[in-house]
């Protein structure tokens, strides 16, 4: 019989790995990718972002910011991050580099805020100068009064015309997702001078820049090339769902959904209900989306218009092509445990974070 060890080096090579090296490579439908690791030593890293200059920023959901020089190089801590909640499932989320930083010097950070009550999801504008944010302001603040450690969303994503989309959970409540009074279970619009932008739904009267309702915790958005909005959310136990977002609608939750409880009883009335969106895609059982990129196509043009979505729970990124039924491709290596964000880099390269290897990779054809 082969040991043990002769058995796993057989193994790793028909999956395409490359050993002996700090890169590595997998076979998918694009040819062979290479991942290589471009910074390591993170704690709960949680999103990744791209200065002008190739240094990137990081975030730690305990409340850490960092940046590193090109390719990983000079890690430094940037001072000045507001005090963050960070318990359960709250804490620092995203890090948003806006497309006028070269003129402006500003970033977004979307968080768990501490308040009254508990804590909500805000969003806040800082001015990085050097290595410390100032001229913090905030752009949009869920209201207080929510109890709890569950289901913040917290994602940010930019809008063609610069305005900026925000992420919230259902905060553990699902029924605060129905209340359009509610800030909690939505997708938000805010301009980046913290006003509503003209031209939003009737809803966003009721609650500063609401866009849509009926989200359970949406951990992704995308803007696509053609400027469409996509979501990624958690379902319960199944029913994870991919999402066109459009201003005024409804997607369901906790009304409809394609999951159950997770003690196996009925969510709402079933998986389809009057005014109520379907999503474009869903998963059951459950691989906990998130980050979410729809690419551009730049490096690997059989995938552009490809949703690439991350596991947090089957430790893999998913790859669905919408012209094709939302067909699904799973890349997979030993890198790819729990991923938690996917960024495209402005040469098409696609950049992830692994919460297990708490690392940056990034993946460049092999």
């Amino acid at each position: 019989m082969r040991s043990t060890s002769v058995l796993a080096a057989i193994a790793a090579l028909a999956l395409g790995l490359a050993a002996g090296s700090e890169g590595r490579a997998f076979e998918a439908s694009v040819g062979r990718i290479a991942v290589d690791r471009v910074a390591d030593g993170l704690s709960e890293p949680w999103a990744v972002a791209f200065l002008p200059g190739g240094d990137l920023l990081v975030t730690e959901r305990d409340g850490r910011l960092w940046r590193f020089g090109p390719d990983g190089g000079a890690r430094r801590e940037i001072a000045g991050v507001p005090q963050v909640f960070a318990r359960g499932q709250g804490g620092l989320f995203d890090v948003l580099v806006p497309r006028d930083h070269a003129e402006t010097a500003e970033i977004l950070l979307s968080y768990a805020r501490p308040q009254r009550g508990g804590a909500g999801t805000a969003v806040v504008a800082a001015r990085l100068d050097g290595d410390r944010l100032a001229d913090i302001r905030t752009l949009w603040e869920m209201p207080p009064g929510s109890s709890g450690g569950r289901h913040f969303g917290g994602r940010l994503a930019e809008a063609p015309d610069g305005t900026i989309f925000l992420s919230t959970g259902d905060r553990g409540d699902p029924p605060r997702a129905q209340d359009p009074t509610d800030g909690a279970g939505k997708v938000i619009r805010v301009a980046r001078d913290g006003g509503v932008p003209p031209g939003g739904p009737a809803i966003d009267r009721a609650v500063a820049g609401l866009w849509s309702m009926g989200h359970r915790n949406p951990q992704g958005l995308a803007i696509a090339p053609d400027g469409a909005l996509w979501a990624s959310e958690h379902g319960a136990a199944g029913g994870d769902e991919v999402n066109g977002i459009a201003p005024g609608l409804n997607y369901g939750w906790p009304v409809i959904s394609y999951g159950r409880n997770y003690n196996g009883t009925k969510i709402g009335i079933g998986t389809e209900a009057p005014g109520m969106e379907q999503p474009a895609h869903f998963w059951d059982p459950s691989i906990a989306p998130s980050g979410h990129v729809v690419y551009s196509g730049t490096l690997w043009p059989e995938w552009r218009g490809h949703h690439l979505i991350g596991s947090l729970k089957s430790d893999y990124i998913a790859v669905l092509d919408p012209q094709a039924g939302w067909a699904e491709e799973k890349l997979r290596s030993r890198e790819t445990g729990r991923v938690r964000d996917i960024r495209e880099a402005p040469d098409g390269s696609i950049w992830f974070l692994s919460v297990d290897r708490g690392a940056v990779f990034r993946m460049t054809p092999g």
